[in-house]
C-alpha cells in the first residue's frame, strides 16, 4: 500500500510482484521513487516464492517491479528477510544490503544489479535500529572445527 497524502488515502501497489506479502522494503538513497522489496510466499510460508531469492526493484514508486537475482541463490532457497534486515547506503551508486534468517548477508554495490554474499558465518540475521549502520545484525555462529 502507498499513500501520497500523509495517510489520508491508500492505493494498492503490489503491481507485478509474485506475491503481495513480505517484510522488508527500502528506498534508494537518491531516487525516492525507487524501492526495493523481498517478497515471500505468504503469511504462513516465510520463504521466497519458488525457492528463488530475488529482490524486486521498482523505479516507479512500486507500481511495477523488476526481479534482481544476479548473484542470489535461484534454487532451493528457503530463508526469510526480516523487516529491518535491509539497508541502503548514500554512495553515488547506492549500495543495497540485506541479511537472511539463514545467516547470509548479501550486498549490491550498484543499486541491486549485481549481488555478492558478504558472509555466511552467522546463525541468523536480525533486524536492528535505524542508527545501527547496516541494519542486518547477526549472531555469530560457532567456528567450524
Amino acid at each position: 500500500m502507498r499513500s501520497d497524502d500523509g495517510g489520508e488515502s491508500w492505493q494498492e501497489v503490489s503491481g507485478n510482484l509474485p506475491t503481495d506479502f513480505g517484510f522488508v522494503i527500502d528506498v534508494h538513497a537518491h531516487q525516492p521513487e525507487t524501492l526495493y522489496v523481498v517478497p515471500i510466499k505468504s503469511d504462513s510460508e516465510h520463504f521466497p516464492p519458488e525457492g528463488k531469492l530475488r529482490v524486486y526493484r521498482s523505479r516507479t514508486g512500486a507500481t511495477s517491479g523488476e526481479p534482481l537475482s544476479n548473484g542470489l541463490p535461484q534454487k532451493d532457497c528457503y530463508v526469510n528477510v526480516l523487516r529491518d534486515a535491509m539497508s541502503v547506503d548514500s554512495l553515488d551508486e547506492c549500495g543495497v544490503y540485506f541479511g537472511t534468517t539463514g545467516g547470509q548477508v548479501y550486498a549490491s554495490p550498484d543499486s541491486g544489479d549485481h549481488w555478492t554474499p558478504l558472509c555466511a558465518t552467522f546463525r541468523r540475521a536480525l533486524g536492528g535500529g535505524a542508527d545501527a549502520g547496516m541494519k542486518a545484525k547477526a549472531e555469530p555462529c560457532a567456528r567450524s572445527r
